[in-house]
């Protein structure tokens, strides 16, 4: 299996105690070390003094990206199933063995698991929080629980490091191998915890950037539209911050009137607060995220001559 990481040493820890204890199954683990300047170096070689079968590589500079670290690890892989987890999760003691199973059932198929919030991290659920849960096949095929044949990752070339940020690299690979005729099937006992992080409405408008890369996805893999909403927008929350910027706008026109357009807005966010009160002071922090994101949207959309906002 293959572990990309870059500077999560504690994350990583728990993540690698819970490989040491998989059960029914065996493997290796290739750790790539993307740049990391904190503990991971010594998180990884006190794993691998404990018995694990483990070996680390490590890249060097100020980090290549997600797409690059996961590809040096494959092609060091021995096995013919290639599992990928991500660095801020822990698998449940059968992950890897379901994932065999499920692998063993249909040899050519690239295998999803089941993806939780972390259940001791739920508290941290919030409206500026992100975690991943998965709990179907697709349609985004994260590489925090996947299982790819080598054979399969060597016929498409494995990621593509013009993705350079963590977003959609995953994505990308599954789309291509569901077009080479690949089959995917779905291990909803394959079970994976994921971290919940909290990085606050500021951290959210920092990281946005990287979700620009939906645009150039939609662009090589049309048919991802159909996971937008009418088409063309990533998130609910985009199309009606873009009608409550249209109310601002039209304000003095209509004497205040237009101003219902922003009910819809304040109504999508309604779901993440206690209260109608609460939505409306946070009201603001959502309007900085979603309008860094749609100004990352529309900037690829303008590079790649695709409309997704």
């Amino acid at each position: 299996m293959v572990v990309a990481t870059r500077n999560r040493a504690r994350r990583l820890q728990a993540l690698l105690e819970s490989l040491a204890v998989q059960r029914d199954a065996r493997f290796e683990v290739i750790v790539v070390v993307d740049g990391s300047t904190d503990d991971t170096d010594a998180v990884v070689a006190a794993a691998a003094n404990d018995g694990m079968s483990l070996s680390a590589v490590r890249l060097e500079g100020e980090g290549r990206g997600p797409a690059t670290a996961r590809n040096v690890g494959w092609r060091r892989a021995g096995a013919p199933l290639v599992a990928f987890i991500d660095d801020d999760c822990v698998a449940d003691g059968r992950w890897l063995a379901e994932l065999l199973a499920a692998h063993r059932a249909a040899p050519g198929a690239l295998v999803q698991g089941r993806t939780q919030a972390d259940p001791a991290e739920l508290t941290k659920l919030s409206a500026f929080s992100r975690s991943v849960i998965v709990e179907q096949l697709g349609p985004w095929f994260e590489t925090c629980n996947i299982g790819y044949p080598k054979q399969l990752l060597e016929r498409l070339g494995g990621f593509d490091e013009a993705f350079p940020a963590p977003a959609l690299e995953d994505t990308d690979l599954a789309l291509r191998a569901l077009e080479a005729g690949a089959p995917a099937v779905f291990a909803p006992d394959a079970l994976v915890s994921h971290a919940v992080h909290v990085p606050g409405a500021l951290g959210l408008v920092r990281d946005a950037s990287r979700w620009g890369a939906l645009a150039r996805l939609v662009k090589r893999h049309p048919e991802v539209r159909e996971q937008l909403v009418h088409g063309v927008f990533w998130k609910p929350s985009h199309e009606r911050l873009l009608l409550a910027l249209l109310a601002v706008g039209l304000a003095r026109r209509t004497r205040g009137a237009s101003f219902g357009l922003v009910l819809p807005y304040l109504l999508c966010h309604r779901p993440d607060h206690n209260s109608l009160a609460g939505t409306a002071a946070a009201l603001p922090a959502h309007a900085l995220v979603d309008g860094a994101e749609v100004a990352a949207l529309l900037a690829e959309s303008a590079a790649t001559r695709t409309l997704v906002v």
